[in-house]
């Protein structure tokens, strides 16, 4: 790279971030680590209609929970001392937000809050005014919504007919500004073509014509997108500016600013990124989809099973491996192998990702991050309390592990393990296997159960006795004494589940099952 690559990550407070953010971030931050920039969180809150309370928070705790960590931005200020390395601090400055009370900017090209930089915006826009590359729209919200119809009708494109333009003199203008009158201003689209590169989707050209006089300031003062993500992106000397492929179309607008604005030399590079689609391949919607970074935490997901995920979905590692851990993907990422066809989100793929994720964990770190899922659970709120010790719990997770794709699932298929269990007499036989036949055989297991010492109760022992014992008719042996263990026709096997238990449990178990006979 010929100049420091910048890369920013510039969410709209709307609600919780969207699992499409979430993967624009990724990207960012993949980019930064392979070539040792800077990753920045900014927040373009500009269309305050759209505003929810708590979501700024709610970004910062979802990049964080997913450790995509940015090197300048916002931060809850309980982390503003923590987040950055001690040399990062030092560098940069720390200031309070002023729109957001727990939030705190951290970085030399501050603010980072769109809402805290209007002076800018419009210290630009009118710069754009006076060297005629814009210009002020008098225009009542019912002459642009006739105008609109029209087109319509006629079956046009909508865009301004520039009536401000051809139609205000300059003394007009200053009567008007005089007298507070509302105004917006428009960029002046020049004649000829643009021309840009996308690193994903290659070289576009855009006939100028074909682009309507963008609003760049509204009435009320705030900037839109167009005008505010140039002006920041310029200030901010970002080099790679990477969103969605919704914004293609607008990157032509984006270009005729910074020319407008004499940082023709200062262009980044754009990366468009194709959207994730639902299975009716239709973009994921907020309406129709789950589509929530929380949701996903909510649900149980490994946050490196959803970064693995969406990594696929937007990038191709042009080899047999599937699955990849953050430090994995800063290693093969390259931006020539990203994806120009949008991914498909498959639950069912998330989920096989997922659980591969899982199983390479160790039991331990399974235990301490699955342990607030389980803990809300009402089978194990009301479990004995030698039931919810660590090591019994880590016995089951040895036994369940490799059946799981979410932490939330642990124990819901095997409450057994933790409660009382009851169930009819019928689930002891083995197919035609009378009360007589049923007794002796579970007799048999009580026997071999008794047999073996504490110190021998392991699956390996349990499993070698029973088996012995067992012969080839092992489903009348084993069946019945399943059925005494769990209450359940489907369970793990008898040997993980005797072995769970404990061997005084089991033999309890066993005494109940021989008197339903």
């Amino acid at each position: 790279m010929d100049k420091k690559v910048r890369v920013r990550f510039a969410p709209s407070p709307t609600g919780y971030l969207h699992i499409g953010g979430l993967k624009t971030a990724l990207f960012d931050y993949l980019i930064a680590k392979k070539f040792g920039g800077d990753f920045i969180l900014r927040i373009e809150d500009t269309d305050q209609k759209r505003h929810v309370t708590g979501a700024v928070e709610a970004v910062i705790k979802a990049l964080e929970w997913a450790g995509l960590n940015y090197n300048e931005g916002a931060y809850l200020e309980k982390r503003g001392s923590t987040s950055l390395d001690q040399s990062d601090q030092k560098r940069l400055s720390l200031s309070e937000s002023k729109t957001y009370p727990g939030i705190v900017e951290i970085g030399d090209y501050g603010p980072y809050i769109q809402s805290e930089r209007l002076e800018l915006y419009k210290k630009y826009a009118e710069q754009l005014v006076k060297d005629g590359q814009a210009y002020y729209c008098f225009c009542e919200p019912e002459r642009l919504e006739k105008l609109r119809t029209e087109q319509a009708e006629n079956k046009q494109a909508p865009m301004y007919d520039r009536y401000c333009l051809r139609n205000t003199t300059p003394e007009e203008v200053n009567k008007n500004l005089k007298n507070n009158c509302p105004y917006t201003i428009r960029l002046k689209i020049p004649e000829g073509q643009t021309k840009f590169k996308d690193l994903v989707y290659g070289e576009i050209e855009v006939d100028n014509a074909t682009l309507d006089d963008q609003i760049i300031l509204k009435s009320d003062g705030f900037p839109t997108y167009h005008l505010a993500v140039v002006v920041d992106d310029y200030l901010m000397k970002i080099s790679h500016v990477i969103r969605g492929s919704e914004w293609l179309p607008s990157t032509p607008k984006h270009i005729i600013l910074y020319q407008a604005l004499g940082w023709k030399k200062d262009i980044p590079e754009f990366i468009h990124m194709p959207n994730m689609l639902n299975k009716d391949k239709k973009k994921l919607s907020k309406r129709r989809d789950s589509v929530s970074v929380e949701e996903f935490r909510q649900l149980g997901y490994p946050k490196e099973a959803i970064l693995n995920y969406i990594l696929l979905l937007g990038w191709n590692p042009k080899t047999e491996q599937e699955i990849f851990t953050l430090d994995e993907m800063v290693e093969q990422f390259d931006i020539s192998k990203m994806n120009r066809s949008g991914g498909v989100f498959d639950i069912e793929r998330l989920n096989w990702v997922s659980a591969q994720h899982i199983k390479k964990m160790s039991v331990d770190e399974l235990y301490d991050r699955s342990l607030e899922f389980l803990q809300d659970k009402d089978f194990y709120k009301n479990a004995a309390e030698d039931k919810k010790s660590a090591d019994y719990i880590k016995k089951i997770l040895i036994v369940e592990q490799d059946r799981l794709a979410k932490f939330t699932e642990v124990g819901e298929s095997n409450q057994f393990f933790f409660k009382d269990i009851n169930y009819n007499k019928g689930l002891l036989r083995w197919k035609n296997s009378d009360d007589v036949a049923t007794k002796e055989n579970l007799e048999k297991s009580q026997n071999i159960l008794n047999d073996i010492s504490e110190a021998d109760w392991t699956k390996e022992n349990l499993e070698k006795n029973l088996l012995e014992a067992a012969g080839d008719k092992r489903g009348d042996l084993l069946w019945p004494l399943r059925a005494a263990l769990t209450g359940e026709k489907k369970s793990p096997s008898p040997f993980e589940c005797a072995w769970v238990l404990g061997k005084i449990e089991s033999l309890n178990r066993l005494e109940k099952a021989i008197s339903k006979i």
